[in-house]
């Protein structure tokens, strides 16, 4: 089931950007502030409509699903998710089954809360965790729908090192079992280490596709960030070098 943009143009914020996306991989969007990359997995999702261009999911219309067809299919983080109500944990958690009425809830629930290490907090109100609880509290409500498409806001920042080890261990394994994962990320080492796939956007413009090294090279780095920054160490564990 590929996700693919076709030609998206949206006033002010993106420009004839084309891009199909598999199942299977893990992609990151990357760019500097302000280069479209919330505008862009919005779109992806379905929730920004772009002036022309289109966005097609397993060669349908994505605009032709029903609201709940698409949220089988689309599991969507935003950059800044509000709660509305204070609820327990585990609730939170089970609002991503909304999609999937009937059987197999709770057994989805508790994976999800096993995945993000919140079963000793399943039953703690959400107003009484810290911002990066919260955080892994909001990822586990998505993945309690076992879409099969993650698109996710900056997944990673607000969680401590072992969390983000572990989500991006999560994010992996997602797409090990089929399932296609777009991420926004400002952290290029976690792109370049962790994405199958690197998109990045300048401007509103699809300005590199590829493979992680191609995609965040230090000539690409260069233009699209403009600093002067080289990579160091082997591709897992690389870090970025930037000038003192």
């Amino acid at each position: 089931m590929t996700l693919h943009a076709g030609s998206l143009t949206l006033a002010h914020r993106l420009t004839d950007i084309s891009a199909t996306l598999r199942p299977g991989e893990v992609t990151a969007i990357c760019g500097p502030n302000g280069a479209g990359k919330s505008t862009l997995l919005a779109c992806l999702a379905g929730l920004l409509v772009p002036d022309s261009g289109a966005m097609i999911l397993d060669a349908a219309p994505l605009s032709n699903l029903t609201p709940q067809a698409r949220a089988q299919a689309i599991g969507y983080l935003p950059q800044t998710p509000e709660i509305a109500w204070d609820v327990s944990v585990a609730t939170l958690v089970s609002l991503g089954r909304i999609p999937w009425p009937g059987a197999g809830g709770e057994e989805a629930v508790d994976r999800a809360l096993a995945a993000m290490d919140l079963e000793a907090l399943r039953h703690r109100p959400v107003s009484r965790l810290s911002g990066g609880e919260r955080a892994r509290a909001l990822m586990a409500r998505v993945l309690a729908g076992e879409p099969k498409w993650l698109l996710a806001d900056e997944p990673l920042a607000n969680l401590d090192l072992a969390h983000a080890a572990r989500l991006v261990a999560e994010f992996r394994a997602q797409a090990a079992f089929g399932a296609g994962v777009v991420l926004v990320l400002h952290d290029l080492a976690q792109a370049m280490n962790h994405a199958d796939r690197v998109l990045v956007l300048y401007g509103g413009k699809l300005v590199a596709d590829g493979p992680p090294g191609d995609a965040l090279s230090g000539e690409v780095i260069a233009r699209v960030w403009g600093v002067q920054a080289h990579w160091l160490g082997e591709l897992g564990g690389m870090a970025l070098a930037l000038p003192a």
